[in-house]
């Protein structure tokens, strides 16, 4: 269903990260235009961050964030060919994930 882009590039000891992820973050707040009923939410709740299998980051979302929500963060340490892997889980229990090299 959904898929996630990711850029990764080292520079300076600090690597920065940058996200994109397709999904239709529905807050469970919208009504359908056609019927008038509530469209049933649809969000991704937890976003995971890996640097060669270790977990560097996680960032817990709500309804409020926008669809194909975008995210950028940095950290310390990474080289050119690490491996940064992007994981999320939705409310309906959905998940996904990407892995990309560090340029």
């Amino acid at each position: 269903m959904a898929t996630i882009k990711i850029r990764a590039k080292a520079k300076g000891g600090v690597t920065t990260v940058k996200t994109l992820m397709s999904h239709p973050m529905e807050p469970g707040t919208r009504k359908d235009s056609k019927t008038g009923k509530l469209v049933p939410a649809h969000y991704i709740t937890e976003i995971n961050a890996e640097h060669n299998g270790t977990n560097i980051m996680t960032a817990n979302f709500g309804g409020g964030v926008s669809k194909n929500p975008y995210m950028s963060f940095k950290f310390k340490g990474g080289a050119a060919g690490d491996k940064i892997k992007i994981s999320w889980i939705d409310n309906k229990g959905e998940s996904d994930s990407a892995e990309a090299a560090i340029k």
